[in-house]
């Protein structure tokens, strides 16, 4: 029975290890997690779903105007007639049909008007793709930022772990003394504060991105890869700038409310005009001096005086909107060419302080580490410098890590500022 129930557990266990093998997910890579965001995004679809309405409204603006159809009836008589009652026997009976017939193209512009609203409508949604992706993509960063500090704060544990062994042993033999073990003890507790630290963040990092993502996956199964480095490869800034006028979605907007106040102002001119109302009648009228006469047929033409309102207020109105939007649209060009530069110079300044790390520095720690442990170890080093030593090559790699998250960080806003990715 005991055997059995032994054997019970390991199928028990083995399920549970392979449910949680099928559960789990595989790590995405940026491209999987920007292509998860736009099919996901709450925000983005309720973008899409706003140019759609605007789509509709250009079928409401080049509808023709409603004919009007009346129906008549008049004379009708409520008394006897030669003894015997005829109600109907004079009533005029008639019907109309008029149309009102719209001048200068008005149709026409109001659908272009509507086209540029739009356009307006897809660049905004446009525009607000390029800054969540911006938001997206910093999330993106700090994960594998916190994915690398944590694997570092192992990586000194582990280490440190190491040597506190050795110096155990060393304890043992008598080379060091009791105090300097217990110090070498307490000092440990950095380390695990470090590796506590960035499993936290790791897991903020993590939640924060999924809640962009719209995605309910638990975060332990939730995990991203990719590669944390710089590049010293950027494209020059006269080519930034050319991509982000021909890409900037807001600036796009900004002249697309340019024309689109220029419709509205030859829409203003021609509502200004005047439409003439179209009408034809027949009418079924009994004739008492005619027995023939008994259908007739009528038109006529229906012309407003447009004396007073001739749409002043609206033309000049439009006519302001125009030079209120050209002005906005300088303000995003000079906008545009603000951020790239900014950004650009963030970008080059970062790089200059990573290449000395990358060059030298990293380099120049992990060796003064290993020597001053050596030595210390030996008995040529004090207590002192070896845990100096420990903290500096901590302290340069942590540095670097923050520096290269900086550089991804600044990349992503040189990506915002052109309106696409020119640095990967």
């Amino acid at each position: 029975m005991g055997v059995l129930l032994k054997h019970l557990r390991i199928c028990l266990s083995l399920a549970v290890f392979v449910a949680q093998l099928g559960y789990a997910q595989k790590a995405l890579t940026w491209q999987e997690v920007r292509d998860k965001f736009q099919a996901a995004n709450p925000s983005l679809q309720a973008g899409q779903i706003g140019i759609d309405e605007s789509r509709a409204a250009e079928i409401t603006a080049y509808l023709r105007p409603n004919p009007t159809l009346t129906l008549s009836s008049d004379g009708t008589q409520i008394a006897p007639f030669e003894g015997v009652w005829k109600p109907t026997a004079g009533s005029t009976i008639g019907s109309s049909l008029s149309y009102l017939h719209e001048r200068q193209h008005k149709r026409e512009l109001r659908r272009e008007s509507a086209q540029y609203a739009t356009e307006v409508a897809s660049a905004g949604r446009s525009d607000l793709e390029r800054n969540l992706l911006f938001t997206l993509r910093a999330a993106f960063v700090q994960t594998l930022q916190q994915k690398a500090i944590r694997d570092l704060a192992k990586e000194n544990l582990a280490y440190y772990d190491r040597l506190l062994e050795t110096n155990r042993e060393r304890y043992k033999a008598g080379a060091i003394s009791r105090v300097d073990l217990d110090r070498l003890e307490l000092q440990r507790v950095t380390y695990e504060s470090d590796l506590q630290t960035a499993e936290v963040n790791l897991r903020t990092a993590k939640i924060q991105l999924l809640r962009l993502l719209n995605d309910p996956t638990p975060v332990e199964q939730f995990d991203v890869i990719g590669l944390f480095d710089f590049s010293t490869q950027i494209p020059p800034l006269d080519d930034v700038r050319q991509t982000a006028l021909d890409t900037r979605p807001d600036l796009r907007a900004a002249l697309e409310a340019v024309n689109k106040a220029k419709t509205d102002h030859r829409l203003a001119a021609a509502n200004g005009s005047t439409d003439p109302t179209l009408s034809a009648w027949y009418t079924y009228n009994p004739s008492f001096s005619n027995p023939f006469a008994h259908q007739t047929l009528g038109a006529s033409v229906s012309i407003p005086l447009r004396i007073s309102d001739r749409n002043q207020g609206e033309k000049l109105r439009t006519q302001l909107d125009i030079d209120r939007n050209q002005k906005l649209m300088e303000a995003a060009r000079a906008q545009v060419f603000s951020d790239v530069d900014s950004a650009y110079a963030t970008v080059n300044s970062t790089v200059t302080l990573l290449q000395p790390y990358k060059d030298r520095y990293l380099q120049q720690a992990l060796r003064v580490r290993d020597v001053i442990a050596f030595s210390y170890q030996q008995g040529g080093a004090s207590l002192l410098d070896f845990l100096n030593a420990q903290a500096d090559y901590r302290s340069v790699q942590v540095s670097y890590l923050n520096l290269v998250a900086s550089y991804l960080n600044a990349a992503n806003q040189l990506n915002l500022a052109a309106g696409r990715e020119v640095i990967p």
